[in-house]
């Protein structure tokens, strides 16, 4: 029987500054308390992140990451982005969220006024305005404070990003520092940082914003949380946050909705809906600020029928749903729904257990699903793999090892590639001679994929039609990418090529070469026609190389970047391409006007871009579907083989 999805907005991917996520689902924070005094997360954490990654959340958001360790702790309890030992910790979660097919988020916070209040005696704490906290002075954050924690988030977001997370939500709701800035009633500051004024009040989030931005690049996602109404008497009402939400618009890449306050007691069970409350009882404030703004909105509370969330993106109240307490009661949520099962969804009573468990214990338990809290030893001990008939789409490097792991967990397994031979775009390479063990590694997959009984067709593009005449139980999407051609001046002339037809064949380079692009591909290549007798040389528009993090192959690569003399020109820029070669600028004063490095042949090495649209045709083709390797985001051998192995292993449990 051929597979119809019944929730094709709720599982449309979306793209948010450059990267793709798999669905409209996200994992929304939670704050896991496991961790010792110093603010290190406990190993466990990594199994209770990803197994929301597992169950289908296409981001899941590690909460309270605090930004200032000194000014903005809120509990001994909360994660650390300021302290380079924590590196570790969050690591190991980032990792392990990732190889699951999700975006590991980190949730920037910041206490404020409640900052410090755990310690004995209470600590110092800074606010918008001096006041009283339960008897223990607050002291308005003077203007070099202020600039200082404006760094501190910028700061954090950069280590968060080198952690491996692969966006930042930033907490400026529910009562942290940032929503006590935008209070209309406690910010009565009388400079450019507070009063009457929308534009002043909010200025500090549109700062930690922008400085965020300025610190991690243009192609990473910024999430921004507020609350769109306080719901409590005295408390602001939707038209302050959508004020609020008006200033942000622009200055975040996904704007998300919750509502209330933590200090307000009588609105806990608002901002996390209690059982006497509807089903996305506080959508109607995300869709109230959706027709306000250009900015994607989240909505977050009580979500959980597929049906609703159908409709709550189909209708445009919404561009993604968070979830939090839900994903306790059943990770499998996605998984379920897109499979169209959503009748075997365990829905969360909303009894609060899990919170009350976290106070009393530190540890996240669930009333009706017993596996929270306990994802390590449950993981360690895998159930058997329902027997599935599994269509793999990309014979490269994440291909075949998705292949060989199912094949070993029992299922049926049918691998695709359109080439004439297995190994991905990886075989340009194959001549080599200092990648001869990666050639061997090639062949030593393909052969213990075709030994394990895997279904191997080669010369076979799997589209639509295809895919459905097979009738998949689950499809596994590896397509791969393709390189960016970079838009100059004519980079279609005929002494121009992309790096992978240098590699294959390097006779039509010539004797001189120029590269666009300092990557690890740009200066292999390099290095790989030194060796033929050529001469190489390497222009980067940015200011250093791209090691791609892998700093110890940096250093091998340099020593033989200085055995064969090839210069790279950082801080420059091809403007245009002739027959003679690259014409170029320098950004950096290294030389005046444009400047033609003369060569043979001009080769480009800019990176790959992601075949999401042909990954994308076949999201509808099976129950089960996931996406790895390059057609989900251009990464490394490492990182494709990690989630292919992963992915695979959770198909069909």
């Amino acid at each position: 029987m051929t597979f119809e999805n019944k929730y094709k907005k709720l599982f449309e991917p979306i793209t948010l500054a450059g990267t793709h996520f798999g669905n409209r689902i996200f994992a929304s924070p939670t704050g896991y308390q496991d961790m010792d005094l110093d603010g290190k997360l406990a190993p466990t954490a990594a199994y209770y992140y990803a197994r929301k990654a597992i169950g289908g959340a296409a981001s899941v958001t590690v909460g309270e990451c605090m930004v200032d360790s000194e000014l903005g702790m809120g509990s001994p309890y909360h994660g650390r982005l300021d302290r380079d030992y924590c590196h570790h910790p969050y690591a190991l979660i980032t990792a392990a969220v990732t190889r699951s097919g999700a975006v590991p988020t980190a949730e920037l916070s910041h206490s404020g006024m409640y900052a410090n209040r755990w310690m004995d005696p209470p600590g110092i704490a800074y606010g918008p305005v001096d006041c009283d906290d339960n008897g223990r002075p607050v002291r308005a954050m003077t203007e070099k404070i202020i600039e200082h924690t404006i760094r501190k988030y910028a700061d954090a977001a950069a280590f968060a990003k080198r952690c491996g997370f692969g966006m930042v939500m930033v907490h400026a709701g529910h009562g942290w520092l940032l929503h006590q800035f935008m209070h209309p009633v406690l910010n009565t500051r009388a400079d450019r940082w507070g009063g009457s004024a929308i534009e002043n009040r909010a200025r500090l989030t549109v700062a930690v914003l922008d400085a965020i931005r300025a610190k991690v690049g243009r192609n990473f996602p910024i999430e921004v949380r507020i609350s769109g109404s306080e719901c409590y008497e005295g408390g602001y009402d939707i038209d302050e946050g959508i004020a609020f939400a008006k200033q942000l618009d622009g200055h975040a890449d996904l704007i998300h909705v919750s509502a209330g306050s933590h200090e307000v007691e009588e609105v806990f069970t608002v901002t996390h809906p209690s059982m006497f409350l509807p089903d996305g009882v506080n959508v109607r404030f995300a869709a109230e600020v959706k027709k306000q703004i250009n900015t994607p909105v989240a909505t977050v509370g009580a979500l959980a029928d597929p049906e609703q969330m159908e409709e709550i993106i189909a209708s445009g109240k919404a561009d993604v749903l968070e979830i939090a307490r839900g994903l306790l009661a059943d990770p499998d949520i996605p998984k379920k729904a897109r499979a169209g099962k959503s009748g075997e969804i365990r829905t969360c009573m909303r009894c609060l257990a899990c919170f009350s468990e976290l106070m009393h214990t530190g540890q996240f338990f669930c009333a009706i699903n017993p596996e929270i809290g306990r994802e390590q030893e449950i993981k360690l001990e895998m159930r058997p793999a329902a027997r599935k008939k599994v269509l793999i789409a990309g014979g490269g490097v994440a291909g075949m090892q998705a292949a060989l792991t199912c094949a070993e967990r029992g299922h049926e397994v049918i691998l695709c590639e359109k080439e004439s031979r297995l190994g991905g775009t990886l075989l340009c390479e194959e001549k080599v001679g200092f990648k001869q063990k990666l050639e061997k590694y090639l062949r030593y997959q393909e052969r213990t994929v075709r030994e394990a009984g895997v279904d191997v067709r080669t010369d076979t593009a799997v589209t639509e039609t295809y895919a459905r005449d097979i009738e998949p139980d689950a499809i596994i999407s590896a397509m791969g990418a393709r390189p960016v051609v970079p838009k100059i001046p004519g980079i279609d002339g005929e002494n121009v090529l992309p790096a992978e037809d240098a590699y294959r064949d390097p006779d039509k380079t010539g004797g001189a070469v120029v590269i666009l692009g300092a990557g690890l591909v740009g200066m292999e290549l390099a290095i790989y026609l030194s060796t033929l007798g050529k001469k190489a040389s390497i222009v980067e528009m940015a200011d250093r190389v791209n090691d791609g993090g892998n700093f110890q192959h940096m250093k091998a690569l340099n020593v033989e970047i200085a055995r064969y003399g090839i210069g790279i020109s950082l801080n420059t820029k091809a403007v245009r391409i002739t027959g003679e070669g690259a014409i170029c600028e320098s950004a950096d004063g290294a030389f005046d006007g444009e400047k033609l490095f003369a060569a043979d042949t001009v080769v480009y090495a800019v990176g790959q871009a992601p075949l999401s649209a042909e990954a994308d045709s076949l999201r509808y083709c099976a129950p089960e579907f996931y996406e790895i390797g390059d057609c989900v985001r251009p990464r490394n051998i490492m990182n494709a083989t990690a989630a292919a192995f992963e992915t695979a292993r959770i198909v069909g449990i």
